[in-house]
């Protein structure tokens, strides 16, 4: 009986965790049909797991707001050429993505402009 009571919780526990993945890595805390684009001040970017974080300043009817956008693995942007230094605070750039559903300042970034006027690459292709 104890053995099958271990089983049965092991299997809830999986399923729990599977659950979780899958709303991780899902897009419905955002407007998937909806793109907005914003040219900011690059004020720091994260290159850690789970995902690379860029955060950056949007200046707007003289107004300073604060975004924030997640990107892939930093192993996958590494193998698409990016470095920990490949933004850095200071830098102008222009982001595409898709906006969250709260209404918060975060996008889920689909292209990102360097200050070369180049698109970087998102993924490693």
């Amino acid at each position: 009986m104890k053995h099958r009571l271990f089983i049965l919780g092991f299997a809830v526990a999986a399923l729990a965790g599977a659950a979780q993945l899958g709303a991780h890595h899902g897009g419905a805390a955002f407007e998937q049909g909806q793109t907005v684009t914003f040219t900011g001040t690059v004020t720091e970017m994260t290159f850690t797991n789970p995902h690379v974080l860029v955060y950056w300043d949007v200046t707007k009817d003289g107004k300073t707001e604060k975004w924030s956008g997640w990107l892939t693995a930093p192993t996958k942007l590494a193998r698409a050429g990016w470095t920990k230094t490949t933004l850095k605070p200071g830098d102008k750039i222009e982001v595409s993505g898709t906006p969250h559903k709260g209404g918060s300042h975060i996008l889920q970034i689909r292209k990102l402009v360097a200050p070369d006027g180049k698109a970087l690459p998102l993924s490693e292709n």
